[in-house]
């Protein structure tokens, strides 16, 4: 299995076990984080690109691997994501470095998935 489908089918089956507890506060975090990345007076792309960057700068990996995803579904170009990434680094220092590495490795399972669909 891939780094993409693995990731994705893990968040997927876990997510259901939370929320399949039916907990009130976590259920409303899950929505409000669902509301927060919708259209709106910013555009779905710059949305996911401070996800992005933020999620680089947090370290965290998870975080960095869905906001890749989701870049890669509404359409950034590697161009934009790299520019994003040199963003995150300049913010968050040398420190953010590693995971830098684990999104480029990401990004690029991405395209290749991409590729086989074509």
């Amino acid at each position: 299995m891939n780094l993409v489908n693995e990731f994705n089918e893990y968040r997927a089956k876990m997510n259901d076990k939370i929320l399949g507890e039916d907990n009130k506060v976590l259920k409303r975090i899950f929505n409000l984080d669902t509301n927060a990345f919708r259209e709106g007076a910013v555009d779905i792309q710059s949305k996911e690109m401070i996800g992005l960057a933020c999620s680089m700068v947090l370290r965290c990996d998870d975080c960095v691997r869905y906001h890749l995803g989701k870049c890669h579904e509404v359409g950034l170009s590697k161009e934009q994501v790299f520019e994003v990434f040199s963003i995150a680094n300049l913010i968050g220092g040398t420190i953010v470095i590693p995971h830098l590495r684990k999104a480029v490795e990401y990004w690029e399972e991405l395209e290749n998935e991409a590729k086989k669909d074509v």
